[in-house]
This record gives C-alpha cells, sequence and structure tokens, in this order.
C-alpha cells in the first residue's frame, strides 16, 4: 500500500481525476481516499509502472503534487 498526501486534493473531481491519473499506470489499482486529511491509498500489483516513484510524478504532471 502506497499512501500520498495531495494537499491540492479537495473534492469529488479532485478524486476523479486522481484515480484516472493512477489507473493510467494501473488499471487494476485499488484506492482509498480521506478527503478530510487529503490522503489517498494505492493498492498497486504493477511494481515497475506504478512505483511510488511513477505514481508521485504522474501525479505531480497532472497538478497533484504529493507533500514531502
Amino acid at each position: 500500500m502506497i499512501e500520498f498526501k495531495l494537499p491540492d486534493m479537495t473534492c469529488g473531481h479532485c478524486v476523479k481525476a486522481v484515480t484516472a491519473t493512477v489507473h493510467k499506470l494501473d488499471p487494476q489499482a485499488g484506492l482509498e481516499f480521506d478527503l478530510s486529511s487529503r490522503t489517498v491509498r494505492i493498492q498497486t500489483t504493477a511494481s515497475e509502472a506504478a512505483s511510488p516513484e511513477a505514481l508521485a510524478a504522474a501525479l505531480s504532471a497532472e497538478g497533484y503534487p504529493p507533500a514531502p
């Protein structure tokens, strides 16, 4: 399980955008969102395509850079 804090994720539209971004790397990924804490937990089995670094880069490119 990979967890990111996404400070710019604030609404349902953001959830859809993050979901679509992650599913481009791993269509089978499972996602759990907590909008109140602005976190997403990602369950993926695609090790290289959906590595934490690849996911962070894709989310940043989509406008949802993970907090350090």
